[in-house]
């Protein structure tokens, strides 16, 4: 170890070495806030579950569970990667549009949240 070297160990957590130098700052943790939506695609969100909820009692079982895998990346709140959030949008659109009149309002209303989002 040649001298100036540091070696810093904090408990179980990190292991820092520090090669000489001046200024050194450490370790930035900095916790990156979760993506927050534009409250228009927050609204169009809201009114989309809505719809669900009113659907999901007029469909098969099966694709009522379905829905109910997808409804955690579609809450506003939700801390997902927009990638999860489109799928769950796809696999919600699936659905509807193969329960016919009654699921027309639920494609139109994620039709305007991928538009929102940018995504179509």
């Amino acid at each position: 170890m040649s001298s100036g070297d540091q070696h810093y160990y904090f408990g179980s957590g990190d292991h820092v070495t520090m090669h000489g130098g001046s200024g050194n700052i450490g370790i930035d943790k900095r916790v990156t806030p979760a993506h927050q939506l534009p409250e228009a695609v927050q609204e169009a969100l809201r009114e989309l579950l809505a719809l669900l909820q009113e659907m999901r009692g007029q469909v098969p079982r099966i694709s009522a569970e379905a829905l109910d895998d997808s409804l955690p990346a579609l809450r506003p709140e939700a801390d997902v990667q927009p990638q999860e959030r489109h799928r769950a949008l796809l696999a919600v659109a699936g659905i509807a549009a193969t329960i016919g009149a009654l699921g027309v309002p639920i494609v139109e209303a994620i039709n305007k949240v991928l538009e929102l989002m940018g995504a179509k």
